[in-house]
C-alpha cells in the first residue's frame, strides 16, 4: 500500500494483479520486479527477446506557440537546429552554474509544437523554469496525467508491435503518430536499455487495454513485464547516466562526459558560461566506467583508490551486471586516470579490484 502522498501510474492495478514488488521511485509507486525470475530474468528477456516497462512516472509537457523551438533552444544545452520535425533529441536543463536540473528528451513535432519528457522528480522544476522564462505567446503546458508511457524493448520489439498493427522500422531517435484500434498514440524510438525498442505514448484511458495487448503479443516470444530494477541494470551496462546519481546540480555535462549533448556554438543556453569555463579549465573529475575484477558489488558513494591507496574518485552508480556476471560501476575519477588502469573500490572497508573501462560494458542494439 502506498501512502496518500505517493503517486500511482495509470497501470498500477496491472502491476498489483501481476504480483509486482512495488517501491517508491521519485515519489511514485512503481514496479521494481515481478514474480517469475525477478531482475535477472527480466534483464535477460530484454537483452535476448523482449520486455515491457511501464514508465508513466516520466513527465510530459507541451511547449507551443510561435518561436517555441527557438525558445527551448535558448534554454536547453543541445542544439535543436540539428534535428528536423519527427526527430527526438537528448538534452539537458542546466542552472546558471552548469549543474544539471534534469536530462530529458525533446520531441520536435514542428517549430511551434514540441513534446518534452523529463524525469518524474524533476518535472515540476523544469516546467517552473520554462514558464518563468517563456515570452508572451509561448505556452508551457504540463500534460502529465493525460498520458501513459510504455517501453517495449528488445530484439523482438519490432515483431511485437507489428502484430498489433503499429509502425516499426523508423530510425533511432525518431517518432511517428499512429493508431491502435482507433486510438491515437505516438510511437517513439528512443529507449533507456541500449536495446532496439519503442516507447508508446498513449492517452491514460487507453493504457490498460494497450498494456494487455502488448503482454499478449509478447507471449510467442517469451517476453516479460519488467520493473525498474532491470531498467537500472540495463542502463548501467550501457553506461547511461541516471539523474541524481551520475548527473546532478553538482555533476555537470562536462563532468559526466556528455559534452556531445551540448551545442557549444549556440549563442546562448542556460549555464553556457559556466560550462564553457569548466570545459576550458580541464580540472574537474570525469565520469568513467569500472569493471570489477574481484568479488563484490560497487554502490554509489564508495571511494575509488589508486595503487597507492590514494582516493581518486567516487562511485556514482554501481550494480551487478546480469550479462557479465560481475560488478560494474560509473564513477567520477580524477582526470589523470586512464582507461585500463587498475584501481580498487572501498566496499565498507574491504578493497575490491576493478579496471577502468570505457562504457558500454555490453554492446546493445539500440541504434540498429
Amino acid at each position: 500500500m502506498s501512502d496518500s502522498t505517493t503517486k500511482t501510474s495509470p497501470l498500477h492495478d496491472k502491476h498489483v494483479e501481476l504480483g509486482a514488488k512495488m517501491a517508491d521511485f521519485g515519489g511514485w509507486s512503481m514496479p521494481i520486479e515481478y514474480p517469475g525470475g525477478g531482475v535477472v530474468a527480466e534483464h535477460a528477456a530484454v537483452r535476448q527477446r523482449v520486455g515491457l516497462f511501464d514508465v508513466s512516472h516520466l513527465g510530459t509537457a507541451e511547449v507551443t506557440g510561435a518561436g517555441a523551438k527557438d525558445f527551448l533552444n535558448s534554454c536547453f544545452t543541445n542544439d535543436l537546429d540539428r534535428i528536423e520535425p519527427g526527430r527526438a533529441q537528448y538534452t539537458m536543463c542546466c542552472d546558471e552554474n552548469g549543474g544539471v536540473v534534469d536530462d530529458l528528451i525533446v520531441y520536435l513535432r514542428s517549430e511551434e509544437d514540441l513534446l518534452l519528457i523529463p524525469n518524474a522528480a524533476n518535472t515540476a522544476e523544469v516546467l517552473r523554469r520554462l514558464t518563468e522564462a517563456a515570452p508572451e505567446g509561448i505556452t508551457v503546458d504540463n500534460t502529465h496525467g493525460q498520458h501513459a508511457i510504455m517501453a517495449v524493448q528488445g530484439p523482438k520489439a519490432d515483431e511485437v508491435l507489428q502484430s498489433l498493427g503499429l509502425p516499426t522500422g523508423h530510425s533511432y531517435m525518431s517518432f511517428v503518430d499512429a493508431e491502435w484500434e482507433g486510438h491515437p498514440m505516438t510511437v517513439c524510438r528512443t529507449g533507456y536499455t541500449g536495446e532496439r525498442g519503442y516507447e508508446l505514448v498513449c492517452a491514460v484511458e487507453d493504457a490498460s487495454a494497450l498494456w494487455d495487448a502488448v503482454v499478449s503479443a509478447m507471449e510467442p516470444f517469451d517476453g516479460m513485464a519488467c520493473g525498474l530494477g532491470s531498467r537500472d541494470t540495463l542502463r548501467t551496462e550501457m553506461g547511461y547516466p541516471l539523474h541524481g546519481n551520475d548527473l546532478s546540480l553538482d555533476i555537470t555535462p562536462v563532468m559526466a562526459r556528455a559534452a556531445w549533448s551540448v551545442g557549444w556554438d549556440k549563442e546562448s543556453f542556460w549555464g553556457k558560461e559556466a560550462l564553457a569555463a569548466q570545459r576550458a579549465a580541464k580540472e574537474s573529475r570525469l565520469s568513467r566506467g569500472l569493471l570489477v575484477t574481484g568479488r563484490g558489488i560497487p554502490r554509489p558513494g564508495y571511494a575509488v583508490l589508486d595503487a597507492d591507496g590514494n582516493t581518486i574518485g567516487e562511485v556514482t552508480s554501481g550494480t551487478f551486471s546480469p550479462t557479465l556476471k560481475q560488478g560494474i560501476a560509473l564513477a567520477l575519477l580524477d582526470r589523470g586516470v586512464q582507461d585500463g588502469q587498475e584501481v580498487t573500490i572501498d566496499v565498507r572497508g574491504r578493497q575490491i579490484a576493478a579496471e577502468v573501462k570505457k562504457p558500454p560494458f555490453v554492446e546493445g542494439g539500440a541504434g540498429s
